[in-house]
């Protein structure tokens, strides 16, 4: 098994997103040349898994955005947040935020029906977002014109670390006293 363990290990290091098993399961199979059963390939993920659970690594692997990727500890975020800091023209705007997150809750949207939420153009917006990979077009819409439809891509997914849409937050989540402008309390 840690023959298996150690390719495993390999592919999922060097990828650049999260990989899924059935993708490790396609490179593993062509490799050896044989059918390799992805429950040896979750068993070795486990494995994987509690080993750098340990403190002795600065990085654990993690399941989300659909797949297996490295990932660098909570500990160190510290010393991360530096580094982010420092490359933070890679950032999102404000107003890419704002279009982001309608997206991602009315998908699939129509850009027109974005700015209308949103009250100003959102081409910009979109055009970054698109750019960054972070919205697809999932098609055209049936109204007049035919607008295009945005919806998230699977690099959201990653970028926000969560695995699918339903872990957004949803407005039970927010409490009535973040959301509320103005008003003191007693």
């Amino acid at each position: 098994m840690n023959f298996l363990s150690n390719h495993i290990e390999a592919l999922i290091f060097c990828s650049t997103a999260p990989i899924s098993i059935t993708e490790i399961q396609g490179c593993l199979s062509e490799m050896f040349e044989a059918e390799v059963p992805s429950s040896d390939i979750e068993e070795a993920i486990q494995a994987l898994q509690k080993r750098y659970a340990s403190e002795e690594f600065a990085f654990a692997l993690e399941h989300l955005g659909g797949g297996y990727q490295f990932l660098t500890k909570p500990a160190y975020q510290a010393s991360i947040s530096i580094l982010l800091k420092q490359q933070s023209k890679k950032r999102l705007s404000t107003a890419a935020l704002e279009t982001l997150s309608i997206i991602a809750y009315k998908q699939p949207i129509t850009k027109s029906e974005v700015e209308q939420i949103r009250g100003v153009s959102c081409d910009y917006s979109i055009q970054k977002l698109l750019e960054k990979e972070l919205l697809t077009i999932q098609g055209k819409a049936e109204s007049v014109g035919r607008p295009l439809l945005y919806g998230t891509s699977p690099k959201f997914m990653e970028y926000f670390g969560i695995n699918s849409l339903r872990d957004l937050p949803v407005p039970k989540d927010f409490t009535e006293e973040i959301n509320q402008i103005g008003e003191e309390k007693e």
